[in-house]
């Protein structure tokens, strides 16, 4: 960059990067980048032109950076470039990029064609909106499908598929063992099961796990209210220590993940395997 213009325009995109000033940075680091794509330093204006397009959630402009950001960077390296191009290609449902950009970052991808649809294991996710954390089970490198069933008003449902952030916020620890927790990034593919509420009275925390058992059995969930727990950002943002087994006896709430016609059904068949010890009341719609 040898004219005063090309200065100018380098100090102002850096400016506008420093103020987390996004719209502006990514139109300039673009700028830049397609003014000058061969030199050295246009592979960070790639990247940062991209990453800044992925923060305004502009998936299209991040998809189409992203390309050229990972063309300059090198296969294996683990560089963060290959994994935002996996984020969007994901997103615009580009799988043949996506998988290649996965293993460009240096993962080992599933043999095949288009989804990926593969166990990379259970992960916390911070669900966009109130900020609740679910569990959830990692399709790929940034999708997973919601396990709990969301309290309602979340926005969110059980069996829902959402693509994630690569970058941990915070922990969740279970009998020993810390994971990352990933915040959601958008909602990829919905569930039709609504959610909705019941009332229970459970003798036992036995009891409490037949139910949740029950609804398991048949492709459904159940999420007693008192497992919920509400947290600061600060907090939730940290290290969360968490019981994996958390049911409790007595009388409580108890979300529900299935077909508004089945719930009595099973509510009843509950009730009916151990009548002095369960009972139910009317559902509450979610």
């Amino acid at each position: 960059m040898t004219r005063e213009d090309d200065r100018e325009l380098y100090k102002r995109a850096q400016q506008a990067w420093d103020a987390e000033d996004w719209p502006v940075a990514g139109e300039l680091w673009e700028r830049l980048a397609r003014r000058y794509p061969d030199l050295p330093a246009a592979e960070s204006w790639w990247y940062n032109a991209a990453l800044a397009y992925k923060f305004l959630r502009n998936w299209a402009k991040a998809y189409e950076l992203g390309r050229e950001a990972a063309a300059r960077s090198t296969p294996g390296s683990e560089d963060p470039a290959f994994w935002n191009l996996g984020i969007a290609a994901t997103i615009v449902e580009d799988w043949a990029t996506a998988r290649q950009a996965w293993s460009g970052y240096g993962l080992d991808i599933p043999d095949g064609e288009g989804e990926i649809e593969a166990d990379f294991g259970v992960t916390p996710i911070r669900l966009s909106g109130g900020g609740e954390v679910v569990w959830a089970r990692r399709l790929c490198p940034t999708r997973a499908r919601v396990l709990n069933v969301p309290t309602p008003g979340s926005g969110r449902r059980f069996g829902e598929v959402v693509v994630h952030d690569g970058a941990p916020n915070g922990e969740r620890a279970v009998d020993g063992r810390t994971y990352p927790v990933f915040d959601e990034l958008l909602l990829f593919r919905a569930s039709e099961l609504p959610t909705t509420t019941v009332e229970v009275a459970a003798a036992t925390p036995e009891d409490v796990r037949a139910l949740a058992a029950l609804f398991d059995e048949h492709g459904y969930a159940a999420e007693p209210a008192s497992g919920v727990r509400a947290l600061c950002a600060c907090c939730s943002e940290g290290t969360v220590h968490q019981d994996r087994d958390h049911q409790v006896a007595g009388g409580q709430r108890v979300h529900l993940a299935a077909p508004v016609d089945r719930i009595a059904g099973l509510m009843d068949a509950w009730c009916a395997s151990a009548p002095q010890r369960r009972t139910w009341t009317g559902v509450i719609e979610g």
